[in-house]
């Protein structure tokens, strides 16, 4: 069985720029020593990649802070873990869940038993987004969360977002 781990989302603006939090910063030195647990090529990533335009968006009238404009700093991946991620594939994606993420699991999980863990940022946004859409995706693929590994964007939404996806059968590990 191959275990894939999917990093989501561990860029500037969500660690300690401008939507960054103390347990986003708390956690980058687990997420580092989990990416390198795993072989490259047993290793994908996430970033979160808006436009210009943001504040015109749904998502931008929802939340009213720019952020991972690409090209900008915040949108980079935190120096420390780009350096880790350089021979992974890597999704950008303009919302919370990757549908281009789940549609080529989708494909491996059709000719390769897979399974998969999630860590990164935000637990109850991006996170609980791509473990739902996966899960739904591949009913039959285990998927889990290293709780170790991600923040929310408060320790309660983050607890509040494992207990979600342990309702939805997504192992949560570590928390």
């Amino acid at each position: 069985m191959r275990k894939i781990l999917i990093v989501i989302d561990m860029q500037n603006d969500f660690i300690d720029e401008a939507l960054g939090t103390a347990e986003a910063i708390a956690i980058v030195e687990s997420v580092k020593e989990k990416i390198r647990s795993y072989p490259a090529v047993d290793v994908i990533a996430t970033m979160d990649t808006h436009g210009e335009d943001y504040m015109e968006t749904q998502e931008g009238r929802y939340l009213p802070v720019p952020h991972c404009i690409r090209g900008s700093e915040g949108w980079k991946i935190r120096p420390d873990i780009a350096a880790l991620l350089t021979d992974v594939k890597l999704y950008e994606k303009p919302t919370f869940g990757s549908t281009a993420l789940a549609a080529d699991l989708k494909a491996i999980s059709e000719y390769e038993e897979i399974e998969l863990e999630l860590i990164g940022l935000c637990t109850d946004i991006c996170v609980v987004s791509n473990a739902l859409l996966l899960k739904a995706t591949m009913p039959e693929v285990k998927i889990s969360v290293d709780a170790a590994c991600c923040a929310g964007v408060t320790p309660e939404k983050h607890l509040a977002a494992l207990e979600t996806m342990r309702s939805c059968q997504v192992q949560v590990v570590n928390g």
